[in-house]
């Protein structure tokens, strides 16, 4: 039997990572942690609602740069 609080989560990048300094993700439960590649040990922690609302806004445009 696993523990939660001991497993270390699986960090996945984005497929938009170019070499360094690339967002990754874990899922933990409902929710997720995002850190950057070159600063692995800085986390941010989501709850499930407020990841779900990131993706929401990421699907919508809501973070795009403009052009």
């Amino acid at each position: 039997m696993s523990d939660s609080k001991t497993t270390m989560p699986v960090f996945r990048r984005s497929s938009r990572c170019e070499a360094v300094n690339c967002a990754e993700v874990a899922t933990v439960g409902d929710g997720a942690i995002l850190r950057n590649s070159t600063a692995p040990d800085t986390r941010l922690f989501f709850d499930a609602a407020n990841w779900r609302g990131f993706i929401a806004g990421v699907a919508a445009g809501e973070f795009d740069l403009p052009r």
